[in-house]
């Protein structure tokens, strides 16, 4: 099968699987919605809804279910990023301390009494670009190697969990607001709470798309990069900001969701290859199935009892990422 053609039917086979997805996701639950009911509620609009079913929709199921996609999204792009820029396949937001620090943002505006979404959204960037720039700059420095680096970043996310939770002990009432974020959920997520993060997220996913062709060069390694005109430096701390932004942003509604960032651009450079053309897109579509797919089983597998979303991705990343280390996948070369 010709090269192009199996990378759309994969992408494809992708678009449908978040379509199919994000109806399911809309429709089931501790009440069922038949499809022509589900259609009858989404035609009310968000502004008029008067029938049972309009509330169910409108006001839970498609804020939480649109926060799944745009969490998974982001996360997963921002998991192919950090993988291009630091060349190390086992790099991902959560491991290397980019979630932690947007989780100990949003502990610290949980303690000062800041709810505001646009403030909320604000920090946990900053506290994920800082986690972030922190560890890439400490590599650079000693010229660490690939598992060097991973190991530093491991580091730096057992450090600013532990502010995290000390802060939680210290404040109690910041550790009861906080503590959705530790675990990773979308049970309180409403359209107020998740627009400031989306409109970051759009924004960041659509900017990262104007830059494929760079970011496909700078994942060719610094050496060849520089070769190639680029001031690697430059584009190497706009890319990791980007990848903040996207992780940030999503933490600040979704919390800690750990290792979508690794399995999903993992999976998608298997199918699709690992060019950015091509990986980007599967990534989007893949990472919002993907959050979307496991929230739906956290709520409906122990129905009426619910499991926060993180458990279950924990459940799944954390044996996939021995199965890389057993398979010594550490680096794009290895």
């Amino acid at each position: 099968m010709n090269k192009q053609r199996h990378v759309r039917i994969i992408l494809f086979a992708a678009a449908g699987l978040c379509v199919g997805i994000f109806f399911a996701s809309v429709a089931l639950g501790s009440v069922s919605l038949p499809f022509f009911k589900l259609l009858q509620a989404l035609a009310e609009g968000p502004f008029e809804v008067v029938s049972t079913a309009g509330r169910i929709v409108w006001y839970v199921r498609l804020p939480r279910t649109l926060a799944c996609m745009l969490a998974g999204a982001a996360l997963a792009v921002s998991g192919v990023i950090v993988q291009n820029v630091l060349s190390n396949r086992l790099a991902s937001p959560s491991i290397i301390g980019v979630n932690a620090g947007a989780g100990l943002a949003v502990t610290i505006c949980c303690a000062l009494g800041w709810f505001s979404g646009w403030l909320i959204a604000g920090f946990s960037f900053l506290g994920a670009l800082l986690a972030v720039l922190l560890v890439a700059i400490s590599a650079q420095q000693i010229r660490a190697s690939r598992t060097t680096v991973i190991l530093g970043g491991v580091a730096v996310n057992s450090c600013l969990n532990a502010a995290s939770e000390a802060i939680a002990i210290l404040i109690p009432e910041a550790g009861m607001q906080a503590a959705d974020f530790r675990v990773g959920g979308f049970s309180s997520v409403a359209f107020p709470r998740l627009l400031p993060a989306a409109i970051l997220i759009v924004l960041g996913l659509l900017l990262v798309i104007s830059l494929t062709n760079e970011l496909e060069i700078i994942g060719l390694g610094e050496e060849t990069a520089q070769g190639l005109g680029m001031s690697v430096g430059k584009m190497r701390t706009l890319f990791l900001a980007l990848a903040a932004l996207l992780a940030g942003a999503s933490v600040s509604f979704a919390g800690l969701l750990g290792f979508v960032g690794l399995i999903v651009p993992h999976i998608g450079r298997r199918l699709v290859c690992g060019e950015a053309s091509k990986l980007l897109p599967f990534c989007i579509l893949s990472g919002a199935a993907f959050v979307c797919g496991c929230d739906l089983l956290a709520r409906t597998l122990f129905s009426p009892f619910e499991i926060p979303v993180g458990i279950l991705i924990s459940f799944l990343g954390g044996p996939f990422f021995l199965f890389l280390l057993l398979r010594r996948k550490g680096g794009f070369g290895s």
